[in-house]
């Protein structure tokens, strides 16, 4: 893979999402996944063992941060304190880059624990490129902003929103995190076409790439990253690697999450696609992870339900 992208950032091949299920085996085995990306919010007011267990895998393998509360589009005030909190953990672990949505997550104090979409307009440009600025200064880095999964397009929208990223960067030299399997949700749920949002997208500003799996409802898709990537993610991603000259590309996987070594071979189809693997054989890789993982899994949940630890839904002590 090239040494770095055409923003200069390194390519960092294909990584995982790092989560606890998986803590065990990844320091049992430290398995040959070329780097991690770690929510932010799960270790950034810990200072027991998962920030140990961070701290360790850090010191083996390459870590981004990875945020679902910055909120950048609120008209609340950003939230010093967590940005403080936010730069102190990517400094203690070295940390890549520090990344998080292009959304709002709540107003008036309240967080509504989702990833909200925002009007695509020069007054929100303006409120957004203000509050990056901001942001940029205290993290000391450039920020990295992911394109949400959106259900809602607004009437006050007058850009696109590859034209409105392309603004943003512009405005503040912050990147770019391309989520693929959102441009496909997002697209279909408006009636937009994928391959047209790829064209117009400023990719110069690329530094990573997501992907993940979806719930299909008919109507509409909803971004559950409970399952395996579709075929039509595959392709998606086929042509943004290309047009990104190879960006650090990483599978998310938040709810019902399978062991580890399922995982890891779930991203690394993504070598048989750089490669050139035909329309029909990812098809194929896609329904055969589907029968194999997917099995009786039609409950939506949400890209977040992560947040929420297997041991809030279990009981672990008995009645007297």
């Amino acid at each position: 893979m090239p040494a770095a992208n055409p923003a200069g950032d390194p390519a960092l091949g294909l990584g995982v999402g790092l989560r606890n299920v998986h803590f065990e085996h990844i320091l049992r085995n430290w398995p040959a996944v070329d780097w991690f990306e770690a929510i932010s919010e799960n270790f950034i007011d810990s200072g027991g063992r998962p920030r140990m267990v961070l701290r360790r895998i850090a010191e083996r393998y390459p870590i981004v941060l990875h945020g679902v509360s910055l909120s950048i589009g609120s008209t609340d005030p950003l939230n010093v304190r967590y940005l403080r909190r936010l730069k102190r953990l990517a400094d203690e672990i070295g940390a890549r880059w520090v990344s998080d949505h292009l959304c709002w997550t709540g107003v008036l104090g309240l967080n509504s624990h989702d990833l909200l979409p925002l009007p695509l307009n020069e007054a929100v440009l303006e409120h957004v490129a203000a509050r990056v600025r901001q942001v940029q200064d205290i993290l000391e880095r450039p920020l990295v902003l992911e394109n949400p999964s959106t259900y809602v397009r607004f009437r006050a929208s007058t850009w696109d929103e590859p034209a409105f990223l392309r603004a943003l960067c512009e405005a503040t030299n912050c990147r770019l995190l391309l989520d693929v399997n959102n441009v496909y949700v997002s697209c279909f749920n408006a009636g937009s076409d994928p391959l047209a949002y790829l064209d117009a997208f400023p990719f110069e500003r690329v530094v990573q790439l997501h992907l993940a799996g979806h719930q299909h409802c008919g109507t509409h898709i909803v971004d559950t990253h409970d399952r395996a990537v579709s075929a039509q993610v595959w392709e998606l991603f086929r042509i943004a690697w290309q047009r990104t000259s190879g960006a650090s590309t990483l599978l998310e996987w938040d709810g019902n999450v399978p062991p580890f070594q399922t995982l890891h071979n779930e991203v690394l189809h993504a070598r048989a696609v750089i490669g050139g693997a035909s329309k029909d054989s990812l098809a194929t890789v896609a329904a055969v992870d589907a029968e194999a993982i997917n099995s009786a899994r039609e409950a939506a949940s949400t890209p977040i339900d992560f947040l929420l630890p297997a041991v809030m839904s279990q009981r672990t002590w008995s009645p007297a």
